[in-house]
């Protein structure tokens, strides 16, 4: 069965050779290549960066990773297309970003080729960098995910236990405005008793003062009539 005409392969800052057709839904298991020719070098770089694999209605390709070394013109080339690429996707220029993410993995992959294929021994440990940087990402994330699961479960334990604390509220606040209505009774019953006990005293002295002025009027007269009473007496 002739193969059919490759089709554009994914967008990526890694460069690739040509796609190479596998088969189709992967079902021509025996149509897929081997390691690309090219030696130990060659081996080494398809094993730091492991061909690409994808299916299409024209069937399953696979593009391994390009073995030609990078030249200046190539590296300025990278870093254009890497900005191109940020504002075509609208990248975020800071705080998490997925798209930013990606596009400078992809960038820096395509660094690990390029300096495998000038130093393998550089390459192996821009590799090592690379795969601790990711590790430590990862951990980040984990970590992330782990406190806004935590925060999540603890929000939801407190709005579980928000019913019983505003419940708890309203009944305090119905106590208190019992309390405070049983205190207005008492002032308004202390108004009445020191009203009652002002108009009783207020009777009382007035009484007294009655009694006092009846008296006074009393011994006026009294003495008026002993003084009367006295030259007639001798």
């Amino acid at each position: 069965m002739d193969e059919p005409p490759a089709r554009t392969s994914p967008a990526s800052l890694l460069k690739h050779d040509e796609p190479l057709f596998v088969g189709f839904d992967g079902a021509d298991a025996n149509a897929k290549p081997g390691t690309a020719a090219g030696g130990q070098l060659a081996e080494m770089v398809n094993s730091m960066l492991p061909p690409r694999e994808w299916t299409e209605p024209t069937g399953t390709w696979m593009q391994y990773v390009s073995k030609a070394p990078a030249s200046r013109l190539d590296v300025i080339s990278m870093q254009e297309a890497l900005d191109a690429r940020l504002q075509e996707r609208q990248a975020r220029d800071a705080g998490i970003c997925p798209v930013r993410e990606d596009l400078y993995a992809q960038c820096f992959d395509e660094l690990i080729r390029q300096l495998t294929l000038d130093g393998p021994e550089r390459g192996l440990l821009l590799l090592r960098v690379r795969d601790e940087v990711r590790m430590t990402v990862e951990a980040y994330k984990v970590l992330y995910d782990s406190s806004v699961t935590f925060g999540i479960r603890k929000q939801l334990q407190a709005e579980q236990g928000m019913a019983e604390l505003e419940a708890r509220v309203g009944e305090l606040e119905a106590e208190n405005k019992d309390l405070e209505n049983r205190v207005l009774e008492l002032r308004n019953g202390v108004e009445v008793i020191e009203k009652r006990e002002s108009e009783h005293k207020a009777m009382e002295d007035k009484k007294k003062k009655d009694e006092i002025d009846f008296l006074k009027y009393q011994g006026q007269h009294l003495d008026q009539f002993l003084r009367q009473l006295g030259p007639a007496a001798k």
